[in-house]
C-alpha cells in the first residue's frame, strides 16, 4: 500500500488542507504518510459549531451508544478500515506496520495495546458504571431520574472533549473512548507520529453506526493546539511537566503530566522481598516503560542493593531486536534527538557520588544503542544514597528506576506526588496513613504491579466528572 494521505477531519467531514507535511519510516526516507495540517482558524470556527455535533449524540439513546461503542471494538480489532482519502482499506496488520514505521514501538507491543484497547470499548458498561458510582445511563437520555433513591440531574460542562494526544503509546486513546457513548463530541489532535489510532477508532465508530459529526481530527501545529486548549469546553492534556503546570488551575483542562508511579515494601514484609521481583520487573518495564503508571522509584527500608541488583539483572535481559520479532519488548525512539537528550540527562545525574547505574553490570554495551536506523536506550535502574540525589525522582520514556532506601516513617514525605503506588504491607496503621494521603492518585495494596490498571476505577480523572456536572432541580406536579 503507498503512504495513505491522513486528512483533517472537519466533523466527520474529510478536508484535505494546502499545508501537508510527511512523516518517514524510521530510519529512513520513505514516507510512511502525508498529512493534511489544520490551521488555526479553522480550528477555531468549527469549535464554535460543535453543538451541532453535540446534538446528533444527544438525540441518540445511550442504551444505543453502548452498543454501538461494543461493535466498534470488534471492528477496530478485526476489520479492514477506510485509510486516507483515496478509498484506500487498512487491515490490522497494516496499521501495526504503519505505526511501528512511524513510532518506533515493535509489533508485539502494538498488538498488546491493540487489545487493551478492544477491551475498553467492551468494558464500556462496567466503566460507564464506575465512572458514574452505578448511574442508570438512560438518565443521560431523559436529563434526570434517581440514584440510590435520590432525584438526580446531570447537564454537559461542554459541546466536545478535546484531546492533546502524544505519540508515546496508542493506549492513551483509551481515555477518550467512553466520551461517545456519554453523548459527548471528541475533537482530537494526534501527536505527529501517531495518527494511526486515533484515525482507526474514529472510523471502527463510523462502521459501527456512530454519527461521523461526532468526531473531529485535526493534525496541527503549535498554534493550533494553542486554540484548541483556549476555546475548546473540556480539554485532556498530555505532556511534560513543564508543557501541563501552566494549566494545572484551570477547570476546563485535565492534565497528564509525569506520573511518578512508586513500588514501596514496608517493613514488616522486606524480609521477603524476593517474592516481590516479578512485579517490580514488570512495573519499571511493561509497554517499554512508557506509561505514566510505570514504576519510576522503588522505595524501601533496607536492602536497596540486593534489590536492585535483583531488578537490574533481568531488565538488562530486555534488549534491543528487531521490531518484528516476537520477543521484542523495547521501543524505539521515533525522535533521535530525544533518545540522546533522555541519555545526557541519565549521565549528568550519574556525576553524583550518590547515584549508580547498577544496569551497567549486566547489559551488554551501552545504554544508548542504535539498530536499523533508530536509536533505543537499554533499561537502567539506579541505586540512589538518597531522595536528595537527582535520579531519586525522575521519569523517562524508556524502562528507568531508582531504588532508594528510606524509613517506612519517612516515606510520604519524602515521595511527593505518585499517579499510582503500590504499597506491599499488611501493616494496618501504615495503610490507613496510605489512604489519607491526598497525593496518591490510584493506590495499590498488596503486590500489584503498578503497571495494572481497572479502568472503571480510574487513576486520573473521571471522565463523567470532567463532562457532566450535577445539578439540583424539581418538577412541580402540574408540569
Amino acid at each position: 500500500m503507498s503512504a495513505p494521505h491522513i486528512p483533517v477531519l472537519r466533523q466527520g467531514k474529510v478536508h484535505k488542507s494546502l499545508d501537508v507535511q510527511t512523516i518517514e519510516k524510521l530510519g529512513t526516507d520513505e514516507p510512511a504518510a502525508e498529512i493534511s495540517f489544520a490551521c488555526a482558524d479553522m480550528i477555531k470556527y468549527d469549535i464554535a459549531r460543535m453543538g451541532e455535533a453535540r446534538e446528533k449524540l444527544r438525540k441518540m439513546k445511550s442504551e444505543d451508544l453502548i452498543e454501538i461503542t461494543k461493535k466498534a471494538g470488534e471492528i477496530f480489532l478485526n476489520d479492514d478500515l477506510p485509510i486516507g482519502v483515496d478509498g484506500a482499506m487498512q487491515s490490522p496488520e497494516d496499521y501495526v506496520l504503519s505505526l511501528a514505521a512511524t513510532s518506533g514501538l515493535p509489533h508485539a507491543l502494538i498488538r498488546m495495546n491493540m487489545q487493551r484497547l478492544g477491551g475498553i470499548f467492551g468494558q464500556i458498561e462496567d466503566i460507564f458504571q464506575g465512572l458514574t458510582r452505578g448511574l442508570d445511563i438512560a438518565v443521560l437520555d431523559k436529563g434526570y431520574g434517581e440514584q440510590g433513591g435520590a432525584p438526580v440531574s446531570f447537564s454537559p460542562t461542554t459541546n466536545q472533549l478535546a484531546v492533546i494526544l502524544p505519540s508515546n503509546s496508542p493506549a492513551v486513546n483509551a481515555l477518550w473512548i467512553p466520551s461517545i457513548a456519554m453523548k459527548i463530541p471528541v475533537l482530537l489532535k494526534p501527536g505527529r507520529e501517531e495518527p494511526w489510532t486515533p484515525w482507526r477508532i474514529i472510523q471502527a465508530f463510523i462502521k459501527a453506526g456512530c454519527p461521523a459529526e461526532a468526531f473531529s481530527l485535526y493534525p496541527t501545529q503549535h498554534d493550533g493546539s494553542g486554540a484548541i486548549i483556549r476555546r475548546a469546553g473540556r480539554v485532556m492534556l498530555f505532556g511534560d511537566d513543564s508543557t501541563v503546570k501552566q494549566y494545572e488551575n484551570d477547570p476546563r483542562i485535565e492534565v497528564h503530566g509525569t506520573g511518578y508511579s512508586k513500588f514501596v515494601i514496608g517493613e514488616d514484609e522486606i524480609e521477603n522481598w524476593k517474592d516481590y521481583v516479578d512485579s517490580m520487573v514488570e512495573s519499571v518495564s511493561a509497554n517499554s516503560g512508557r506509561s505514566c503508571i510505570c514504576t519510576s522509584t522503588f522505595v524501601v527500608p533496607k536492602y536497596g542493593d540486593e534489590i536492585a541488583e535483583a531488578i537490574a539483572e533481568r531488565v538488562a535481559q530486555i534488549k534491543p531486536l528487531a521490531q518484528d520479532d516476537p520477543d521484542a519488548k523495547l521501543s524505539g525512539f521515533a525522535n533521535p534527538k530525544f533518545a540522546e537528550w533522555i541519555n545526557e540527562a541519565v549521565e549528568d545525574g550519574l556525576k553524583s557520588d550518590g547515584c549508580r547505574d547498577v544496569t551497567a553490570n549486566y547489559r551488554e554495551g551501552e545504554r544508548f544503542h542504535e539498530r536499523d536506523g533508530m536509536n533505543y536506550l537499554q533499561p537502567t535502574i539506579i541505586r540512589c544514597d538518597s531522595f536528595d540525589e537527582p535520579l531519586a525522582l525522575r521519569e523517562f520514556l524508556f524502562p528507568f528506576a531508582s531504588v532508594v532506601e528510606c524509613p517506612q516513617d519517612e516515606v510520604l514525605e519524602k515521595t511527593g506526588y505518585s499517579l499510582v503506588m503500590t504499597a506491599v504491607t499488611k501493616d494496618i496503621e501504615w495503610i490507613n496513613q496510605l489512604f489519607d494521603c491526598p497525593h496518591i492518585e490510584r493506590l495499590n495494596i498488596g503486590n500489584i504491579p503498578t503497571n495494572r490498571i481497572s479502568w472503571n476505577q480510574p487513576h486520573e480523572g473521571n471522565l463523567f466528572e470532567f463532562l457532566y456536572t450535577r445539578r439540583s432541580f424539581a418538577i412541580a406536579d402540574s408540569a
